[in-house]
């Protein structure tokens, strides 16, 4: 534990950040405070904002809290903003865009304004009741936790902090202004962004926190799918998502939205010994997010951890005292489709997930690079656009502590992703075609267009795959031997 001192240095630090930040967007944030001032009403930066300018990283999203109501915000922001969106006016929020410059560089702000309120929850209902309120320290309170329930009145930079979020984001903890049981109540989405803030900030979560996570986890069977998958995403687009995903696991709540993840924590005994695979699922998460090249992958990540979710259903225990997990590729592909469409995904990001779970344990088939020239192509063909992604799936599922075994594998992976380079080189793998299309297909047989034209577009497929590229003539005669058989 901190002592005064330490704590006290550490308060002054993140006011010190704030002060600078805040200073950063003052040009925005005050411009737009005079005129709700001159209006009658009074604003103040509130919530994540406040709590992204003490750790010094306030982006272009500014969220503002005030007495005014809606329509009364929108009177005060039309004329002043570059743009006005009224999606969330229903909750008693307000968008907008505007165009600044601060120092020497033009920003483009994003910004919600939101009248003081109370959420609640009934027991059967997805959506909040708003009920509006007359003051800031009633709307922090319903806030969802205290370093979300700190704000900064403006334009006179007032500070206020009735909840101790200074003091909790100093130490790195995640608390409730309220009871948890309350606050989880008005809305039970508060206990998905608990695990969610612990991945992103890497914060602890307090006991009473975590007692009332479990107790109440059921609660989030009201939320609306979309609003999980949401915070999910947000989860495992984290920086620490282990952190979250553990909260989850552990106080049951994964039980309800993504119950495939508990189910890993197979039980085993002194005779049937096996990885632990929710523990190698989280390590092949942290491997695959540090092959990354380009920020987080959401499709990554996704297929990173649920990968392996059907060894629980395909397990069995051999006579000779092994443990098996045959096809479960297939059904966790299967399953993965199932989960990812219930929680509302893309159908887009649903394949694509799916299908890289089904082809993970492909490359085993590979072994010390007896793979034909056929095979390399039928692995890049079967991938498609999701290689790249397949090779870092592939790699980070690679946990094994038998540092000569993670050798052998990365050197045959390195071999594989040779020969794919050295064919894509010679035949332009990431197009394969048959050498002949349907126009020249029609002529060769003299048919018109039907049903056999596709199928002699397969087979001439298979042939490009099987042979590699073929000249005019060859692929001519291989059209006309299949031909012929079919006739017969």
């Amino acid at each position: 534990m901190p002592n005064a001192n330490e704590q006290t240095n550490a308060l002054s630090q993140v006011q010190d950040r704030a002060v600078n930040e805040l200073l950063r967007v003052a040009p925005v944030a005050d411009d737009l405070a005079r005129r709700f001032r001159e209006a009658g009403f009074s604003l103040a930066l509130v919530g994540g904002s406040v709590r992204d300018a003490l750790l010094g990283r306030l982006g272009n999203d500014l969220d503002f809290t005030t007495d005014a109501r809606p329509q009364d915000v929108l009177k005060i922001v039309r004329p002043w903003a570059d743009a006005v969106w009224e999606v969330g006016i229903a909750f008693g929020t307000v968008g907008a865009q505007k165009e600044a410059r601060v120092g020497d560089v033009d920003r483009s702000f994003q910004i919600e304004v939101t009248t003081y309120r109370s959420e609640a929850y009934d027991r059967t209902s997805r959506k909040p009741e708003v009920a509006y309120g007359d003051s800031i320290q009633d709307d922090l309170v319903r806030r969802d936790f205290t370093v979300n329930a700190m704000a900064v009145a403006l334009p006179e930079k007032e500070f206020i902090d009735p909840y101790g979020g200074l003091g909790d984001l100093a130490a790195g903890v995640l608390r409730t202004p309220g009871t948890p049981e309350d606050s989880f109540s008005d809305d039970p989405l508060r206990m998905m962004r608990a695990a969610r803030f612990a991945a992103q900030l890497d914060f602890e979560v307090a006991p009473e926190v975590i007692a009332a996570l479990r107790e109440m986890a059921g609660r989030i069977g009201i939320v609306s799918a979309e609003r999980v998958r949401d915070e999910l995403n947000k989860l495992v687009l984290s920086a620490c998502p282990r952190k979250g995903l553990t909260l989850l696991v552990d106080t049951g709540l994964a039980d309800h939205v993504l119950p495939e993840l508990p189910a890993l924590r197979l039980e085993s005994d002194e005779h049937h010994r096996h990885k632990d695979v929710y523990e190698h699922t989280l390590i092949v998460l942290e491997q695959a997010m540090a092959l990354e090249d380009d920020g987080p992958d959401l499709t990554l990540r996704l297929a990173a951890l649920l990968h392996d979710i059907g060894k629980p259903r395909t397990r069995r225990f051999e006579s000779d005292g092994r443990v098996s997990f045959h096809h479960h590729e297939v059904v966790g592909a299967k399953m993965t489709k199932k989960r990812l469409t219930a929680l509302k995904y893309s159908n887009e990001l649903v394949k694509d997930v799916s299908r890289l779970v089904e082809l993970h344990l492909r490359f085993h088939g590979y072994g010390t690079g007896e793979w034909t020239d056929s095979a390399v192509r039928r692995y890049v063909r079967d991938a498609g656009p999701l290689l790249s992604r397949l090779h870092k799936l592939t790699r980070s599922d690679c946990t094994t502590r038998n540092r000569r075994r993670a050798a052998a594998l990365s050197g045959a992976y390195d071999g594989l992703e040779e020969r794919i380079a050295k064919l894509q080189e010679q035949e332009e793998l990431d197009a394969i075609r048959p050498d002949l299309d349907g126009n020249q297909i029609m002529e060769v047989l003299g048919v018109g267009p039907g049903p056999a034209v596709g199928q002699a577009y397969k087979h001439m497929l298979e042939v490009r795959l099987e042979n590699g590229p073929m000249e005019h003539d060859a692929a001519v005669a291989a059209l006309k031997e299949w031909w012929a058989g079919q006739q017969g």
